[in-house]
């Protein structure tokens, strides 16, 4: 007995249930565009915050456990076009008080840092090929310390998955500099805010370096979202630092002359 669907019928019958599955005017995206537009999303959305101030504590933790602490204050700004500019002033202990960082971060070109040593009474430039080095004795390097540009990175989405109570996409990002200390990165972003919560860090041999844990997420201004602890550890070392965040305050009086060279020396 014939089948009473023809070859053609069946073929068209799939075609419709095809079209009927997929949303109306989406094509199927590769890993790496839609690694490209979660990133290019989870930046967007913290674009246009102004200014900010905050303050921080780092604590350093050795292999054996034991810590030491410091207190830092920061200032941030946007800059239209680029990236943004950061200022990091060291208040606490005795022996770092009145160290500075600046970073005048770019999207496309090598962000430019500048560290002032008060015992020296020098600004001292840290070049690219060094921002692999550590910050201040963490396990953060300078390059983690700059805002992250997408354009700086290659992009691509591996898969989505849980990640405690939320669920997250998972992006494998790739530094276009040959200047960056990592081969690689794995980004956990939560997919309702696009949030970073967890950051893996891959060396050069491709060994897994580092491990960076966000948490604490408190929303500002019903848009802006910042954590309130950032923890690095470094898998190689056993070592670890804390950050923990506090004192946001949006809309600060800052302006770029707070953000020069000029402003590193006088930086209280």
């Amino acid at each position: 007995m014939r089948n009473p669907l023809s070859r053609p019928a069946l073929m068209l019958s799939g075609l419709l249930l095809a079209m009927l599955a997929w949303p109306a005017g989406l094509a199927a995206e590769s890993a790496e565009e839609a690694g490209l537009r979660i990133a290019t999303e989870a930046r967007e959305r913290q674009k246009g915050f102004g200014n900010f101030i905050a303050s921080m504590t780092m604590t350093l933790r050795n292999k054996r456990g034991q810590e030491s602490h410091r207190e830092v204050r920061l200032k941030v700004i946007e800059v239209e076009g680029d990236g943004d500019r950061t200022m990091f002033v060291f208040d606490r202990p005795r022996d770092v008080r009145g160290t500075a960082f600046l970073v005048h971060a770019h999207k496309e070109e090598a962000d430019e840092q500048w560290l002032y040593l008060p015992a020296l009474k020098r600004v001292k430039r840290i070049s690219s090929s060094n921002q692999s080095g550590s910050f201040m004795g963490s396990e953060f390097s300078y390059e983690d310390m700059g805002t992250v540009e997408i354009e700086k990175f290659t992009h691509r989405h591996l898969r989505d998955e849980a990640c405690g109570a939320l669920q997250c996409a998972v992006l494998e990002r790739v530094p276009v500099s040959r200047d960056s200390g990592y081969s690689r990165q794995l980004v956990w972003l939560d997919k309702e805010e696009l949030r970073t919560m967890q950051i893996r860090f891959f060396d050069r041999r491709d060994a897994h370096l580092k491990t960076m844990v966000v948490e604490g997420y408190k929303q500002y201004l019903d848009r802006f979202w910042r954590s309130s602890r950032i923890a690095m550890t470094n898998h190689l070392t056993g070592k670890s630092t804390l950050l923990v965040w506090s004192g946001y305050e949006f809309g600060a009086d800052l302006d770029l002359g707070d953000f020069t060279r000029t402003a590193l020396k006088r930086a209280r």
